[in-house]
């Protein structure tokens, strides 16, 4: 039998570019529904009220720093490597979403989009949890804020033009090679620059979260990210410092970081430990986005100055009151 060559792909002639690789791991994906609420609400002194909708738990972006890695805990998986290739989708999340609002339309002045996942992890291509909510805000007319690392928030744009809303990119490093040790499967820091100036475009309002600082490895990067951030639409912006409230957590950031980083890993270790009094993790919510140490002082100040030259506002997703007491998100994985 003679052999019979394949034709040229006609496709080869487009270029292309990776956004990001994907998980060397088997991905699984499980579906639940929800069954009493979507909308978690919870308060804290540094951030305030807080109304977030999560459509999916766990996220393949494996950012090593992640704090919500301690969630996937709750049920019944690991804070490691099954926080990044066991996602649940809440495939009944839209429905849930619009029966709750029917009766407290009035009691919730905003949402957000997401805490426990990323809104557009790369699932939300096919489930459109996140895009189906969404109508659901249009519908209501409840104002939206939405946090991602993903360009697929682009697709959405036909809704979020038609809502109150701001589009918060996360960007915390201004390159692959300061990224990829701690965002292995995120998309580039281009792309997500690319992203904003196309959201922004369209007469979006643009948020940068320059979050989170790693002292001694990307505070040298703010007073360029906040630039590139300027000049692709942005107008306001907020950062934090990283932070960990559970050991498992703890412990994957540094095993991680001692197999991408071996030769910087004592010093990013050490000035965490200085700006947190000694440990990892922060001992109150408080302090959980604040260094002690005068270089800490340092960045914030640097921070303060480029955004006031810039011309950015501070962003503030939501008023903050006198006293309340702080309230355990018991209903994250309703």
């Amino acid at each position: 039998m003679r052999q019979v060559e394949n034709p040229p792909n006609p496709y080869d002639k487009y270029s292309s570019e990776y956004l990001g690789e994907p998980p060397q791991t088997k991905l699984e994906i499980f579906e639940e529904t929800a069954t009493k609420s979507m909308i978690v609400k919870s308060w804290s002194p540094d951030l305030g009220r807080r109304f977030v909708v999560n459509c999916y738990r766990g996220c393949v972006h494996a950012c090593t720093y992640c704090f919500a890695r301690q969630y996937h805990e709750m049920i019944g998986y690991g804070a490691g490597t099954d926080f990044e290739t066991k996602l649940v989708a809440k495939v009944n999340a839209p429905e849930v979403l619009r029966n709750e609002l029917k009766k407290t339309r009035q009691k919730i002045p905003y949402l957000e989009f997401s805490f426990a996942s990323d809104p557009y992890v790369p699932i939300e291509a096919n489930y459109e949890l996140t895009r189906r909510c969404l109508e659901v805000c249009r519908e209501f007319r409840i104002p939206v804020f939405v946090l991602t690392k993903s360009p697929l928030v682009t697709r959405d744009l036909d809704i979020l033009k038609e809502l109150d809303c701001t589009v918060g990119f996360s960007i915390p490093f201004l390159s692959v090679e300061t990224s990829r040790p701690f965002e292995p499967y995120v998309p580039t820091p281009e792309a997500r620059f690319r992203a904003m100036e196309k959201v922004a475009v369209e007469g979006i309002d643009v948020a940068l979260a320059l979050a989170p600082v790693i002292p001694g490895y990307n505070d040298n990067e703010i007073p360029q990210i906040l630039k590139k951030a300027k000049d692709c639409g942005a107008t306001r912006t907020f950062m934090s410092l990283v932070h960990f409230a559970t050991e498992s957590v703890e412990e994957y950031f540094l095993k991680r970081l001692y197999e991408k980083l071996p030769t910087h890993a004592d010093k990013i270790v050490n000035r965490l430990k200085e700006e947190k009094g000694g440990s990892l993790r922060h001992r109150s919510m408080a302090e959980r986005n604040n260094g002690r140490t005068d270089r800490w002082k340092m960045i914030k100040d640097v921070f303060d100055l480029h955004t006031r030259k810039l011309g950015f506002e501070m962003y503030e997703r939501i008023e903050k009151p006198a006293q309340e007491p702080v309230q355990i998100q018991q209903r994250l994985f309703s």
